[in-house]
């Protein structure tokens, strides 16, 4: 098993454990395979939600530019929600399930179709 099948493994335990859903395993690996080398980097495979920034930036970078999404206020909310399913007090927020799960909440898995 390769490093990539291993953070995959990782990132479905954290979907079934700490927030509680059954992870399909395809679109969490699309996923994880659009986060691109981020993966690998300790300070980039997880979003630091308590900085108001770097949630800027999933916004910008991942809702409105992949997924094609407009800006509003209901994406901020979206990872308001996401990050509170994870868990406000769970350290390691990882880049893939959080992603993973914003686009279930959009219902943009055809993006990775």
């Amino acid at each position: 098993m390769g490093k990539r099948d291993e953070l995959i493994a990782k990132y479905a335990d954290d979907l079934k454990n700490k927030c509680g859903m059954e992870p399909d395993m395809d679109l969490l690996t699309k996923v994880t395979i659009g986060c691109g080398p981020a993966i690998y980097n300790a300070d980039a495979e997880t979003v630091a939600a308590s900085d108001k920034s770097e949630l800027e930036t999933v916004k910008n970078n991942f809702l409105v530019k992949k997924l094609g999404l407009a800006d509003g206020p209901e994406l901020m909310d979206a990872i308001d929600s996401v990050v509170e399913t994870y868990g406000r007090s769970e350290r390691n927020k990882y880049r893939a399930v959080v992603y993973y799960m914003l686009t279930k909440h959009f219902g943009k898995e055809a993006v990775y179709g």
